[in-house]
Parts: C-alpha cells; sequence; structure tokens
C-alpha cells in the first residue's frame, strides 16, 4: 500500500479516534453533574415504559368497548391509578401516552432546531440585505406569542398529530435562530475561516465544514431544552381539543378529566397522574440541557 493509500485511512482514523476522545470527555464531565444524571435517568426509565407499553399493559387499554372497570373508579389494587369515564385503566393510559408525547416533543424540537439551526447559519454567514431580511422575519415570529401561533395553525389544519407536530416546530425556532446566529458570526471571524476560503472554499463547504461542526453543542443543548417546551405545548393543544382525538397523550387525558368533570367532582386520579407525568419529562430534559450546557461551557457552570 503506498503512502497516498495509507494518508485519507491514517486521516480518518486520528478523526475518529479524536472523536472518541472527546465523547469520552464530554461523559466524564456530564457525569459530574448528579443533576444532569437525574434527568438522565429519568428519561431513560420513561423512554424505556414508552417502548414496552404494549407488553407492560397490553394495546387493548385504549378501547373504549373491552374496558375492564366501570367509570371513574378510584384508585385499587385492580387499577392502580383508578379508571377513566370509559371504565379504562387511567394506568395503562398513561403509558400508552408517554408514546405520543415523548414522539411529538423530540419529533417537534428537532424539526424546531433544525429550522432554527438553517436561518442563523445563513443569515450569519452571508450577511447583508438578505441576512436582514431573514432576521426581521425571525424577530416577527419572536414576538408573536409561540403559543397563539400554534393554536391557529393547529385549527386550520387537520387535527392529527403531524399537524401538532407542524405547529410547534414552525413557531418555536426564532430563539435557536438567534444563538446560532450569533455563534457562526463568532465562528466567521476566526482566521481559520479566511484560510479555508483562501483555499477555495465555496460557502456550502464553509457552513457545513467549519461553521455547522462548532456550533452543534450549542444545537444539542438547545434541542434538549426544547424537547420539554415542546411536550408542554403538545399537552396545551390537546388540552384544548386541538389534538388528535384518536390518539391516547397526557395532554389528551388532561382534556377528558376536563370534560369528564374531574376538577368539579373531585376526581384527582384522574387529574394528576398525567400533569405530574409531564413535569417530571419536561424537569428531566431541562436538567439534562442545563448539565449539557455547562459541558460545553464552563463558564455558566462557574457563575452557578
Amino acid at each position: 500500500m503506498t503512502t497516498a493509500q495509507q494518508s485519507p485511512q491514517s486521516a480518518r482514523s486520528l478523526t475518529w479516534t479524536r472523536r472518541r476522545a472527546s465523547v469520552s470527555r464530554f461523559w466524564a464531565t456530564y457525569r459530574s453533574h448528579r443533576a444532569g444524571l437525574l434527568g438522565l435517568a429519568g428519561l431513560a426509565l420513561i423512554a424505556l415504559v414508552a417502548l414496552l407499553a404494549p407488553l407492560l399493559v397490553g394495546s387493548d387499554v385504549q378501547s373504549v368497548t373491552t374496558a375492564p372497570g366501570s367509570a371513574l373508579e378510584a384508585p385499587s389494587d385492580e387499577f392502580l391509578l383508578g379508571t377513566d369515564q370509559f371504565g379504562r385503566s387511567l394506568f395503562g393510559l398513561l403509558i400508552w401516552g408517554a408514546r405520543i408525547s415523548l414522539m411529538v416533543g423530540l419529533l417537534a424540537a428537532f424539526l424546531s432546531v433544525a429550522i432554527g439551526t438553517l436561518v442563523g447559519i445563513i443569515a450569519g454567514h452571508f450577511g447583508g440585505w438578505f441576512a436582514t431580511v431573514l432576521m426581521r422575519i425571525t424577530d416577527w415570529f419572536l414576538v408573536m406569542p409561540t403559543l397563539v401561533l400554534a393554536i391557529v395553525l393547529a385549527t386550520v389544519l387537520d387535527h392529527s398529530i403531524w399537524t401538532v407536530i407542524l405547529a410547534i416546530g414552525v413557531t418555536s425556532w426564532p430563539t435557536t435562530a438567534r444563538l446560532v446566529r450569533a455563534q457562526t458570526l463568532a465562528v466567521e471571524s476566526r482566521p481559520y475561516i479566511e484560510r479555508a476560503k483562501a483555499l477555495g472554499g465555496g460557502h456550502g463547504h464553509v457552513m457545513s465544514r467549519h461553521v455547522l461542526p462548532n456550533v452543534m453543542p450549542l444545537v444539542l443543548a438547545q434541542t434538549t431544552l426544547g424537547i420539554s417546551n415542546a411536550i408542554l405545548t403538545e399537552a396545551t393543544l390537546a388540552f384544548l381539543g386541538l389534538g388528535d382525538p384518536t390518539l391516547i397523550s397526557w395532554g389528551g387525558m388532561l382534556q377528558d378529566a376536563r370534560e369528564a368533570g374531574a376538577v368539579s367532582s373531585g376526581h384527582w386520579w384522574y387529574l394528576a397522574p398525567p400533569g405530574i407525568a409531564i413535569a417530571l419529562v419536561a424537569l428531566s430534559f431541562t436538567l439534562c440541557g442545563r448539565a449539557i450546557e455547562s459541558v460545553l461551557n464552563p463558564k455558566l457552570g462557574a457563575g452557578r
């Protein structure tokens, strides 16, 4: 094998070695954040329960025609969290609802972060009047209430889970765009960017090979924080009756509890479990996001 053939392999091997070392350093630092570990353990447990839902409670728990109990039974040995107005086990519905709530949170956050990252990098790289137009559009979305825009989209479009994901994703990206643009401007001012351009690197090369890797830590932290906001927004939309009525989600369970009069009749077991589950998932993602921020930017951890 010639030296020319060995060189690309050596470069790739060196790259992967550095990446593995970087991941090891990240995990070693992350483990020192007890709150971050607690949030990660909570997310792992909830995700595992959601994935194993068919094995834990079965798929027929959602059916209103084969409900095993009577309406609004209090918690008991047979029904750990009681039943809903159709006689379905609230424990089983809570586990099945985790699948939808987590899916909406993940996909909506990824869509939001993808749009914000794209807009932020383009605006920071090109500058000029084009960046000014993009930032004015971003400012318009930023000052408009996100929930109001999401409600408008969810009302106009069909009531489906994809509509909820789209409504959350296209209304919550401005904060990410602002942060990524600021980071892009900082990266673009570094000398190696000028060298890359002098060596013939085009816009696509500079943005994908130099800017994007440097803003990815910020994007990762923003994603973890955005997931919790997306889950809360999905729960709000479902509570307002704008979710998919054919699917079980935690927000949909709160909407069903409201329609069943659980608040006025004192059926606390109908309201408390989904509300606590939403709060715990949002808290877990927030703890993970804060820990990642502290790892990637040690100055934040020193200031807290």
